[in-house]
């Protein structure tokens, strides 16, 4: 009789299989390439009666390569390739999302792809490039340390590179295309690429990723952060974390998850009285949504809405049966801090870190001016008596208050 694997045993055979698959796929989607170029070169060069090359043939060609998917050059079939892993930063703003199945626009992995169309970096489409990412984020998310791995143009020698196969033997600083600069320069000012790192084929940017974090900012107001400390350790370890997260029954089945790290703490950042503190959160993988969910039933437990055990109490899905309904927290102070992975180190060369030193801080000086001028708006505001000016900021305090923090409607059995 066969031995029934436990859900864990079946999540690493699963996992396992599909690295089998991915660097199967990634040998044939190569010779697959090849063989598309080599195609495309001959319809270009056309011997014409006379033994010569028809120009005309060659223009038509030339023409329908250009209109091709990562196609932007005629001569892409004598560049080498290599499988390399990008680490992202971008602010989620103006952003649909990450991911760009969605059919919004704009999504940072549409902005990515023209820049790497722009390069001519892209040999091939997006399929045969082994195309994977880290981290899904959502609408208005930001990060400074997503990770997406794919195969792009190389100026080493074909036996030299991982086209088709694991393993690099050249010291990377000579010779290499500089991914970091030559992106940086395309891309839009809310996009920059951070390091790149050769990989092997066989690494996936999802399945290989050993732990994410996210970051949270928040202004303290009248929170008790000693309260929410309390609940937020209790969410530290292996749970079914089903009631803190946006339910998808159409795709996952395994709703435990493991936190590994929960901490609450200031930043150097005030305004006025006010001072601004980060919830670090990590864990091998989240649920859809979960990081925000688990941070509004934090601020309902800081705001005294709840207390530190309601975090128990959600997690016991014998005692909760279905997920209270509860508004998550806002997407726009979610950070996806770092994603980690086995002998991945990114680097970046001298010349582009200088840059892109230069924009951030450009970018942080923009931002700071804002700042300045809602601020001088505030100081010009129509001054307004003491009692009306107090029950108005009362009456706005209490409006947030109420749409941040809803009370959640608790479904419990006895």
């Amino acid at each position: 009789m066969a031995t029934q694997l436990s859900d864990a045993e079946l999540i690493t055979s699963l996992q396992a299989r599909v690295k089998e698959l991915e660097t199967e796929n990634a040998k044939l989607l190569s010779q697959l390439a090849d063989c598309r170029s080599h195609e495309m070169e001959k319809k270009v060069y056309v011997p014409d009666e006379r033994g010569g090359k028809s120009k005309k043939g060659n223009r038509k060609s030339e023409e329908k390569i250009e209109k091709m998917p990562g196609y932007n050059t005629r001569f892409m079939s004598h560049h080498s390739r290599r499988y390399v892993a990008l680490k992202v930063m971008y602010f989620g703003k103006r952003f649909y999302g990450f991911a760009s199945e969605a059919q919004m626009e704009p999504t940072v992995e549409s902005e990515l792809f023209k820049a790497f169309e722009k390069t001519r970096l892209l040999v091939g489409n997006k399929k045969e490039s082994q195309y994977s990412r880290c981290g899904r984020t959502d609408k208005g998310v930001s990060s400074v340390g997503q990770v997406i791995a794919l195969f792009l143009r190389s100026n080493l020698k074909i036996s030299e590179t991982n086209n088709g196969n694991s393993g690099v033997v050249l010291d990377e600083q000579h010779g290499e295309i500089d991914y970091v600069r030559v992106l940086n320069r395309v891309l839009p000012n809310d996009i920059r690429i951070m390091g790149w790192c050769p990989a092997p084929v066989d690494f996936h940017a999802r399945f290989s990723c050993l732990s994410r974090e996210y970051k949270y900012f928040f202004w303290k107001e009248n929170l008790n952060i000693q309260a929410m400390e309390s609940a937020g350790n209790k969410l530290v370890g292996e749970h079914d974390f089903r009631n803190f997260c946006k339910m998808d029954a159409a795709n996952v089945h395994n709703y435990r998850r493991r936190i590994k790290l929960f901490e609450i703490s200031p930043t150097d950042v005030r305004y006025n009285d006010n001072q601004l503190w980060v919830i670090k959160i990590r864990g091998s993988a989240f649920l859809w949504h979960q990081v925000r969910c688990m941070v509004v039933v934090l601020f309902m437990v800081g705001k005294g809405l709840e207390s530190p055990n309601v975090i128990d109490m959600l997690l016991d899905t014998a005692r909760i049966l279905r997920k209270p309904q509860y508004t998550m927290a806002s997407e726009v102070p979610l950070v996806l801090q770092s994603c980690e992975f086995d002998n991945i180190k990114f680097m970046c060369s001298s010349e582009a870190g200088e840059a892109l030193h230069v924009h951030l801080v450009n970018e942080c000086q923009i931002y700071q001016l804002q700042a300045a001028i809602f601020h001088e708006a505030l100081l010009n505001c129509v001054p307004l008596s003491n009692g009306v000016a107090n029950a108005s900021k009362l009456a706005a305090f209490s409006r947030i208050q109420e749409e941040s923090f809803p009370c959640p409607s608790y479904v419990t059995t006895n």
